[in-house]
């Protein structure tokens, strides 16, 4: 039996393929309408992409949008491995972890 290799031991190809299979995947269980399912493994391709990034182009003290929820945006305390850690603008303030495939530049929100 083969051990699975963690996103962070893939190279950049192995990674994409991750990708393609997660996505692919996902995509039957959505047609099936198995939502858990897919919920998983659109999360898991989330956190695939993220390996493909570079943390060092994400600021801490910067603003992001955050990608899948329009309007709603993410201010970086500090940054660990590949997740940024911060609150919500206009959330609850409760510090969370996001992978950084989530967050997308703003055109200048920045105090």
């Amino acid at each position: 039996m083969e051990t699975e290799k963690r996103y962070s031991e893939m190279t950049e190809f192995e990674l994409k393929q991750e990708i393609s299979r997660l996505k692919e995947k996902a995509r039957k269980a959505e047609q099936l309408g198995i939502v858990n399912e897919f919920a998983v493994l659109e999360r898991k391709a989330v956190m695939a992409e993220a390996y493909l990034l570079n943390p060092d182009d994400f600021e801490p003290g910067k603003i992001y949008e955050i990608i899948g929820a329009p309007g709603s945006y993410f201010k970086i305390d500090y940054m660990n491995g590949v997740f940024a850690w911060g609150y919500r603008l206009g959330g609850n303030g409760q510090e969370e972890g996001l992978p950084i495939s989530m967050l997308k530049e703003t055109k200048r929100l920045e105090n």
